[in-house]
């Protein structure tokens, strides 16, 4: 049985990295935005959680912070998942097929 996670615990990773390691460093927008060679909007979309970080991104946060991108962008992927679980019953998707029951862990006598 998976656990299911309230969508209220996840955070958005851009919100994580400003209050965690942004905040405590009194580090700005504008110096990680020349830092990491990108736009100042770019850098302020994602910590107010305007934009999903992307792969290159994290990257660029795990080779200037050791946060490791893997970890990053595991808790942007748990944000997106919340955040569509918030408004899945208005997917209106049918089980394709009903699974035999081996595929469901059962054993066939």
């Amino acid at each position: 049985m998976a656990l299911k996670m309230h969508s209220s615990l996840a955070v958005h990773v851009g919100e994580w990295i400003r209050t965690e390691l942004l905040e405590p460093h009194n580090i700005r927008v504008n110096d990680v935005a020349e830092h990491f060679g990108v736009s100042r909007q770019a850098i302020s979309a994602l910590l107010n959680g305007r934009a999903s970080l992307s792969a290159d991104m994290a990257i660029r946060f795990e080779k200037a912070f050791g946060v490791r991108a893997e970890t990053l962008m595991r808790m942007q992927s748990t944000f997106d998942l919340a955040q569509a679980r918030e408004h899945e019953a208005e997917l209106k998707v049918r089980l394709f097929f009903t699974p035999a029951p081996q595929a469901a862990g059962y054993q066939v006598a």
